[in-house]
């Protein structure tokens, strides 16, 4: 390890290996242990990616790719192995403002991506918590969903081409501009969601979309979970095709993010089971906010709501959304176990009310918060038991993911798998399905290098 850490210092300068403790400093995550590398290589393009996998690949190392370190199911743990940042490939590219498209290394942060489609007069949709420190390559690798996943879908649909490393140190070029485009296998397939464990993503063709002209946000309070479904239909029809979002809020969460300590206040006067954030963006602002008013109107007549507010201001509508990104407040009833699953909506009701009793039975005081992205089928369920012991957390994880596979549910909807998931993969993934991943392991990555014993546990 210190012939290759020497060899990749005379190679690519100082600035580029950290060890010790700057390595240390540098591997605090947001949510999820990092562990402590060895070394962090921060490579300032694909070319020096390229030379770190090749020397990588010889001495036999490990290589474990981070972007943003904003991952939730330890992805990222590199504990005394080769952690490659790419925190140095933080450029824009281009723009091509003809056809819509925009070109960027790995490590923009998604929020610089938003702003730089803005700027242009663009609009780039994927939207997280954590855009600000998630990077976009970050965003690939696990396929993230985020707010907007029900009008415009996950990441995989809004890359077009992309460029990355394998395991051995081979550039596979495929930044490809065109929607169209049958030439042969869709390669881009092969890295996008797939954790880095396949190859390292360095570059991007990212899809960009007209900049709406029209933006109306509402906050609504629904008595029964049948009526959110409902809800949602009706504001399908009713706004034409423009619904962005459409995130609903248990009450046990909608509550710790609107009382003390939380700095947001419900701008709804009563209190409800459940609570939806409701988002359209359109081409026309004086048409479409008055079919956004008339829709929750026709809700509220035909019983489907009981309450809800229109956001009339830049300022009232951030607030809105600042409701629904305050997940921080869990961290008061820390130690937390955090999960993302996603299940047909039909199921969810019976699926939370049974959690509800499972968690009750084996820990009476316990905290459990839902919320998340019901309209594209993701739930986040968050549980505070008290006991952060591994037994505990072998039990709660039963609990979550237990009844998923009978119902066709996921174990993760878009969080990724890493190490925290690796032993469900089966509720959600046949024998058949595994058994080809592996064969795509084995033959992009036949060392077993790239970011080893996540997804898929190392054979022995």
């Amino acid at each position: 390890m210190m012939d290759l850490l020497e060899t990749l210092t005379n190679e690519l300068g100082a600035v580029a290996v950290l060890t010790g403790a700057d390595a240390e400093e540098k591997s605090q995550g947001a949510w999820a242990p990092m562990g402590t590398p060895l070394a962090i290589i921060r490579p300032a393009n694909t070319q020096e990616v390229s030379r770190v996998m090749e020397l990588a690949h010889a001495a036999g190392q490990s290589v474990i790719a981070w972007g943003g370190k904003t991952g939730l199911v330890e992805g990222g743990h590199a504990d005394g192995e080769l952690a490659l940042s790419l925190e140095r490939l933080n450029e824009v590219e281009s723009i091509d403002v003809v056809g819509g498209t925009m070109s960027v290394q790995a490590g923009v942060p998604l929020q610089k991506v938003c702003e730089a489609a803005e700027e242009a007069g663009f609009f780039f949709p994927l939207d997280l918590g954590a855009r600000g420190s998630a990077t976009i390559g970050g965003n690939i690798s696990t396929n993230a969903g985020g707010n907007r996943v029900i009008r415009y879908g996950m990441t995989r649909d809004l890359v077009l081409g992309l460029e990355a490393v394998l395991a051995d140190g081979t550039i596979v070029t495929s930044m490809n501009r065109l929607i169209k485009n049958n030439a042969g296998y869709d390669l881009k397939q092969l890295f996008i969601g797939t954790e880095g464990t396949l190859g390292i993503v360095t570059r991007a063709v990212l899809r960009l979309h007209s900049k709406p002209l029209s933006q109306d946000t509402g906050l609504i309070g629904v008595e029964g979970f049948d009526n959110l479904p409902k809800l949602l239909r009706h504001m399908e029809a009713r706004l034409g095709g423009t619904l962005s979002a459409y995130e609903v809020m248990w009450d046990g969460f909608y509550q710790i993010i609107t009382n003390e300590p939380a700095a947001g206040r419900s701008p709804l006067g009563g209190r409800y089971p459940y609570y939806v954030l409701v988002e359209a963006m359109g081409g026309n602002q004086e048409a479409d906010t008055p079919r956004f008013e008339q829709a929750l109107m026709d809700a509220l007549e035909d019983e489907i709501i009981c309450d809800a507010v229109i956001a009339k201001s830049d300022s009232e509508r951030n607030a809105m959304w600042a409701l629904r990104d305050d997940v921080g407040q869990v961290l008061h009833h820390y130690p937390i176990f955090t999960f993302d699953v996603s299940l047909p909506i039909a199921e969810m009701e019976v699926y939370v009310a049974d959690l509800e009793k499972a968690f009750d039975a084996k820990w009476p005081d316990n905290k459990l918060f839902v919320f998340g992205h019901l309209g594209d089928g993701n739930l986040h369920v968050i549980a505070a038991v008290g006991d952060e012991s591994s037994e505990a957390r072998k039990a709660v994880e039963q609990i979550v993911y237990g009844p998923l596979q009978k119902i066709g549910g996921s174990v993760s909807a878009e969080h990724g798998i890493g190490l925290e998931k690796r032993d469900y993969l089966a509720l959600s993934r046949g024998p058949e399905e595994i058994a080809l991943m592996r064969l795509l392991k084995k033959t992009l990555d036949p060392k077993g290098i790239l970011n080893p014993g996540k997804v898929l546990a190392v054979e022995t």
